[in-house]
């Protein structure tokens, strides 16, 4: 059964398809004062973009062999291994997260669509970020059609 504070949560979700639209987000969603968790950030290119319009970014991968090489293409920042179904691991490095970024590949496919939403939903409930943006294009396809209907007030 749901949670009645899960649907109180005031996270934004930014659907976004495509590397090019993810890293645009950028300038816009994040500032200076943020500290930005990049989930699924490979060999760190985002991450090193994310870094220069935050106060801290850690950048998470499923992959040691990604974190390895993102550790020393960038050994300025700070990379951990971490899946991204395991939210208490997220939770476990222990900074106030106010910008989630979640660049899952491996989930386009719209079979994948419930399992995005329940991973998004989930980190907004555990982290309480500001905002979550998320590469997935069956998501921005998802939500582009829809809109939360609103009773008319009595």
């Amino acid at each position: 059964m749901a949670n009645e504070q899960q649907f109180k949560l005031k996270t934004r979700y930014i659907a976004t398809r495509g590397v090019r639209e993810y890293r645009e987000t950028i300038p816009s969603v994040v500032g200076a004062d943020d500290v930005v968790l990049e989930i699924g950030c490979e060999w760190g290119t985002t991450t090193v973009l994310l870094a220069r319009q935050c106060r801290e970014v850690i950048g998470t991968d499923v992959s040691p062999d990604c974190i390895a090489r993102a550790r020393q293409m960038h050994p300025d920042l700070h990379f951990e291994v971490l899946d991204a179904f395991d939210v208490r691991a997220a939770l476990a490095l222990g900074r106030p997260f106010t910008k989630v970024y979640v660049d899952l590949s491996g989930f386009s496919s719209y079979r994948a669509l419930l399992d995005v939403i329940a991973l998004l939903t989930m980190y907004a409930t555990v982290l309480r970020p500001d905002a979550i943006v998320v590469k997935s294009g069956a998501l921005k396809q998802f939500a582009a059609y829809c809109s939360a209907w609103r009773s008319p007030e009595r």
